[in-house]
Formats: structure tokens, sequence, C-alpha cells
């Protein structure tokens, strides 16, 4: 197939991935008069790169270059509201990790997605801790729990093998996949079999053999005092042979060993092309390949590769838009942001939970299926009523005020300028004309604003992004 160019039109939402050129869809994406820099696309990217964007951020991003909005994300130009971030977001840490409550921690989390100033850093926190799923219903140790997400947090863009060496010897996964009792008598194959199946390579990339071998390289792998300690006397020393390589000792040894299997790329590639672009179907090795070259040529980098993707002409074309339907937190997180809320993030958080969500309690090691397993008749009804539980909630002011003063200070008089921006603000997909209609009609008791925002959380395309 040949590359469209840019006198070509936008590839259609409804075209097939098999359809798509490779090297036309990861080229950067320049605007065109086909294809204009509007406020459309940079939602969709401040949406897929972070949890949507505030009033404030939106006016201050739509009328500079796309790439500006990329560096927002990213935090590049807000250093010093970084450090002051910084600063207080350790203040409320101190005082969640003195009270031990996991629960605290969590709604701690969701202030910090909130609030910011480097949006990207805390999506690919969420991602990794996805990725390296670790539950507290088996740690059950907050300390514990904050110091990994603290470790998730701080290469979350940066070198993956240095994330997967402070992780495999973080105390809460060494907990969690019961390496810490890991002994060259009776070694524990647990971490040694996700590290390849869950966190590296994938299934069919390695034997049970290696499996055996990889579990002897941690043996010894402990913990005291909360910390990871090497115990050389519980070590099998004796060589191993992994994938065919003889002569291999250490588990860190081991772990580069792992990294530097040809499969990796490619399942890295597959993991951040769903997380960012698409629940399904699932992409080719073919469309995936200039991004799992780009994870080699950055040398394991994540920052590249993350940039290519939201960069590209395959996101930002709009070709991605309705494609992924919205995780809890980000339903929530975008909601929240959207409409300078403040509330009551324990009851938020806890909120999360009972749709599928509870941040520190992944389901299982595979951590959260995502896509379609968000949405089901239980989950459905339970979103709409987080939203409005939010909107109802004693606590909850628009930035600092009620819900009609907030409006005043936007300019929204009517409710038809009050739905124009709850669709461009929320919805990835606008709603028809007899949708929009019904909307309007609906609404008209005495709370009317409101009583739209409360109908809107009730719409299935509330759930796309």
């Amino acid at each position: 197939m040949q590359p469209l160019n840019q006198q070509t039109p936008a590839i259609s939402s409804n075209m097939d991935l098999e359809q798509i050129d490779p090297q036309w869809a990861w080229e950067p994406w320049q605007a065109s008069e086909q294809e204009p820099w509007n406020e459309s696309r940079l939602r969709l990217l401040l949406r897929r790169g972070g949890f949507g964007g505030e009033p404030k951020s939106i006016a201050a991003l739509k009328n500079l270059p796309h790439a500006a909005a990329i560096e927002a994300l990213i935090g590049s130009d807000a250093k010093r509201e970084q450090e002051r971030f910084e600063e207080d977001s350790a203040q409320l840490l101190a005082a969640v990790r003195a009270g031990g409550s996991i629960q605290r921690l969590a709604a701690w989390w969701v202030h910090r997605m909130i609030h910011s100033p480097s949006p990207l850093i805390e999506k690919m926190t969420l991602f990794w801790h996805g990725h390296f799923a670790t539950g507290a219903d088996k740690v059950i140790d907050t300390e514990l729990m904050a110091q990994q997400n603290q470790v998730l947090r701080k290469h979350a863009i940066g070198d993956y093998r240095q994330l997967v060496h402070e992780v495999a010897k973080d105390p809460a996964m060494l907990l969690y996949l019961d390496s810490a009792s890991n002994r060259k008598a009776h070694p524990n194959e647990n971490f040694a079999r996700e590290l390849m199946e869950l966190f590296c390579l994938g299934e069919g990339n390695y034997s049970e053999k290696d499996v055996q071998e990889l579990a002897r390289c941690f043996t010894g792998w402990e913990i005291r005092r909360k910390s990871f300690r090497f115990n050389s006397y519980q070590h099998d020393s004796g060589a191993k042979t992994l994938f065919g390589v003889e002569g291999i000792e250490s588990g860190e040894a081991a772990i580069d060993q792992v990294l530097s299997h040809p499969a990796m790329p490619m399942f890295m590639a597959r993991k951040l092309f769903r997380f960012f672009l698409c629940d399904e179907p699932e992409a080719s090795q073919e469309l995936l390949a200039p991004l799992a070259q780009k994870w080699v040529d950055s040398n394991h980098q994540v920052e590249p590769v993350v940039r290519m993707i939201l960069s590209s002409r395959l996101m930002l074309s709009g070709w991605s838009i309705g494609k992924k339907i919205r995780s809890p937190v980000e339903l929530a997180i975008e909601w929240v942001r959207a409409l300078d809320i403040s509330t009551n993030l324990d009851r938020l958080s806890k909120g999360l939970g009972a749709v599928g969500q509870s941040l520190f309690h992944p389901p299982n090691v595979k951590g959260w299926d995502a896509g379609r397993a968000w949405i089901n008749s239980s989950t459905l009804i339970g979103r709409a009523n987080l939203l409005v539980d939010l909107l109802q909630d004693a606590n909850t002011r628009f930035a600092g005020s009620d819900l009609n003063a907030w409006m005043k200070s936007q300019r929204i008089t009517t409710a038809e300028s009050w739905a124009t921006m709850l669709e461009e603000s929320l919805l990835a997909i606008a709603l028809s004309d007899s949708e929009r209609s019904q909307w309007l009609e609906q609404s008209t008791q005495s709370n009317r604003f409101k009583e739209m925002l409360l109908w809107l959380s009730q719409n299935p395309k509330l759930h796309l992004t």
C-alpha cells in the first residue's frame, strides 16, 4: 500500500487497521487544510496523554502548536510549579503514611492525577500500576505500596531497564509474587514467570526450563526493615542457563538477559498501543514494527516511544476517537478537571472501586483487562451513580463556588451554550440532533443546568474517549 500524503484526506474513523500503512501511521502529524490543529484535536491529545483539560489549560493551549500540548503533558515548561506541587504532595503523603490507610493513599493519588502539572507522568504511573500489578490485599502495608508508587512515577517515561530492575527489588513486589520467600532449597517460580510473561516478553517466548532457571537466579532476595536485602546463604550460586545462554548466576544478570530478548520491543509496543490508541482490534506486528524499532533505537527509553504515539498521524488524524472506553479513573478525573471540581477525594476514590478500578487493588497479577471489560450492566449503572454522587455531594465545588457561579465565570448563560460546552469538554463523539433535542427538552426544572449534567452522566457516549 502506498502511504497517504499531506494532500490526502484523513483516514476515515471506520478504516480497518490493516488498511493503514505502518510508515504513514507513525510519521509526525502536521496540520493542514484538511486536518487543522483545533480544539477538538487538543482535547483528544489531553485525554489520551493525560486526564483531559481544565478550561484554563484549553484556553492556554488551543492557539499554540500541537507540540506545545505534548510538552504541557510532560510538564516541560512547569518546573517551578512542579517543584511546589511535589513539596505539597510530599507533605500530604507523609500524613497518609503516618495514618497507614490504603484508602487515604488512593485518595492522595487521585489528588495527584487531578492537579499534577505533569499529567502524562501520572497517566504512565497508572499504566505501570496495571503492568506491574501489585495489590494491597496481599501486601497489607501502606508504606510499601506508597514506596512502589513512587518508583513507578520516578521512571514513568524513563529507562525501562532501570524500572524493571527497581521493581524486581521493590519490597511490595517481592511480597506480592512471593519472591521474598524464594530459597535455594525450594525456588519459588512466581516472580520469574510473571517477569517474562507479563512484564517483558509475553506468552510463548520462554520455556518452563527458563522459568526454573530464572527462579534460581532470584533465590536469596528478601526483605529486611522494609527494604531489599540479598541473603547470600539462601542464594543458589550455581551457574544457570537462560534462553540458551550459559553462565548466568545473579538475579541482576538474569534480568538483563530477559531485557535483551528480541520479543520485548514488540511486547511493549503492543501494550502502549492499546493503552493510548485503541482497545480493539489487536494491531498487527507489521503496524507495530515502527514503534518496536523506536523502542530499540531509543535503547529502552519510554519517552521517545510515547512521544511517537502522541504526535503520530494515527493519533492526531482523529482515527482513534471513540476507539477506547474510559477507565473509571479516566472518567472521574476527566470530569473533575473539565468542570474545575473539588470534592471529597476519599469518597471519590472509594467510588472508583465500586465500578471496577480500586487503586492499589488490581484484580490479579495481570492487572485490569480494560476495554470492554470496564462495561457491564452493573458497572454501567455504577459509573452513572459515581458521577451523580459526585455532583450531589455537599463537598463538591466548582472552582470553589456553586455551579451557577462557576458557569457565570465561564460566560455560560443558556442551556444551548451549556450543552455545547459539555459536549466539547466531556464527549469524544457528539450527540445526534435527536439526542441533543431530548437533552434540552428534558432539562426544564428550576435547577436546569445541574439536571443537564445529571442527564449526561447516564449517556453511553460518555464512556468513550
